[in-house]
């Protein structure tokens, strides 16, 4: 409920099409996210299993190795970025007008920064994640969107249509809560798992990245196929239409987090169940984890008949448009979604990856064809962006839950469980 206000607020604050553009940077700058080379991922798994064997030395190590890798990785990033972004025409990018060229470069500068803060500092939030504690960890997200709606509140009443405030706004309260975040926690219960330089170690950050790098794959996939719907509108439809796509998008996702606010702590259950062998209690979880997802697809369906007063409510009145069919395919997308991420949880949970590894190679051309032939010769506008979504997750709704048969079911071997 937080986002959807936020969503209000700052399109209240900067109007449509600025916020399209705030969009676009984000989506772009996220791009980058890759660079974690799959640490995080890497060392969720790796933790949870060293908390599984009582290895306290291991977790912190694991979690030192991590912490001061990303650190080192995105601290060079932001050295070169800092270099080279005002030699990149963003106008020319984005393509829109080059008087707005100065405030450009400056938002994306900000946003930059906040992404490689964070990208370290959400450590802590994987820490939690990995030791099944993820309502923490959703926690801290959400008192830092609490406070960015505050600001940009603020900001209406004592500034008018800026974007770099804009930006400032939205990104310095959530980076200010995950230091302070970072600072209760590795003060308190997480103190003997705080990073430390003393822990770091390589041959560690060789074993996180064995399992790592397949990770790092997996989610440059994810990343152009989420990522660049915005980038792709804006090129392709019109910077308008992200606003118009986004709106649909964060209406529906919220069945989506929902679902997802459950479903978090199974990766890591999942590693813990795999170490102990304990498979009817993953068999278990899986069929209580598909019976949830009846109740969501029924809210999902309350949810679409009134979906153009929630889009009023969401960007006020008349400021968008949606079509019903753009509204039925991102529902069908999420519905898509949830149902593939169980058992995409499951497997990463037990490190079953190496199919996924090899369908992220395709997936993503995948996506970007489809998109191309749906906008260029259907005109499909940003309907394309949602059925190409669930046509190039072809892991999630075919491949996983056939693999989770093989493994749990059937009980093969072999590269089902690699």
């Amino acid at each position: 409920m937080t986002g959807l206000l936020l969503v209000r607020s700052a399109i209240g604050y900067v109007d449509k099409e600025p916020y399209a553009i705030w969009l676009t940077v984000s989506s772009i700058v996220a791009w980058f996210s890759f660079f974690d080379i799959g640490l995080s991922n890497g060392m969720r798994n790796k933790f949870t299993a060293a908390l599984v064997q009582k290895d306290e030395r291991a977790a912190k190590t694991y979690v030192s190795t991590t912490y001061f890798s990303m650190f080192a990785i995105f601290f060079s990033l932001w050295i070169v970025f800092a270099f080279v972004n005002n030699s990149i025409n963003w106008c020319s990018i984005l393509k829109i007008k080059e008087s707005s060229l100065s405030e450009i470069q400056t938002l994306v500068f900000i946003v930059f920064s906040y992404f490689c803060i964070q990208s370290v500092l959400r450590t802590v939030n994987t820490i939690l994640t990995a030791n099944q504690q993820p309502a923490k960890a959703s926690l801290i997200d959400l008192i830092g969107a609490i406070f960015s709606l505050v600001i940009v509140l603020i900001l209406k009443q004592t500034t008018h249509n800026s974007l770099v405030y804009l930006g400032l706004g939205l990104t310095i309260a959530p980076v200010i809560v995950l230091i302070i975040a970072n600072l209760l926690l590795f003060n308190g219960k997480y103190k003997k798992y705080a990073p430390s330089l003393n822990y770091y170690d390589w041959n560690y950050l060789k074993d996180i990245f064995g399992l790592g790098f397949k990770f790092f794959v997996i989610q440059i996939a994810a990343l152009i196929q989420f990522q660049t719907a915005n980038f792709i509108i804006a090129r392709s439809i019109s910077m308008s239409d992200v606003t118009d796509y986004n709106i649909v998008y964060k209406y529906f996702h919220v069945l989506n987090m929902g679902f997802m606010i459950l479903l978090t702590p199974f990766w890591s259950a999942s590693t813990e169940a795999f170490h102990k062998n304990d498979f009817a209690w993953i068999k278990n979880m899986t069929k209580k984890y598909s019976i949830f997802l009846l109740l969501f697809i029924f809210a999902g369906a309350l949810m679409l008949p009134v979906s153009p007063f929630a889009y009023d409510l969401l960007a006020g009145e008349n400021v968008v448009s949606i079509p019903f069919f753009v509204s039925l395919s991102c529902l069908a997308f999420m519905i898509t979604t949830m149902f593939g991420a169980i058992y995409v949880n499951l497997l990463n949970g037990i490190g079953a990856v190496k199919i996924q590894y090899y369908t992220s190679l395709v997936t993503p051309f995948l996506f970007i064809l489809s998109c191309w032939l749906f906008i260029k010769y259907m005109n499909w506008g940003i309907y394309s962006i949602f059925i190409a979504s669930i046509i190039s997750n072809l892991n999630g709704i075919i491949i996983a839950p056939i693999q989770y048969r093989k493994i749990f079911i059937k009980g093969k071997k072999g590269i089902w469980i690699a």
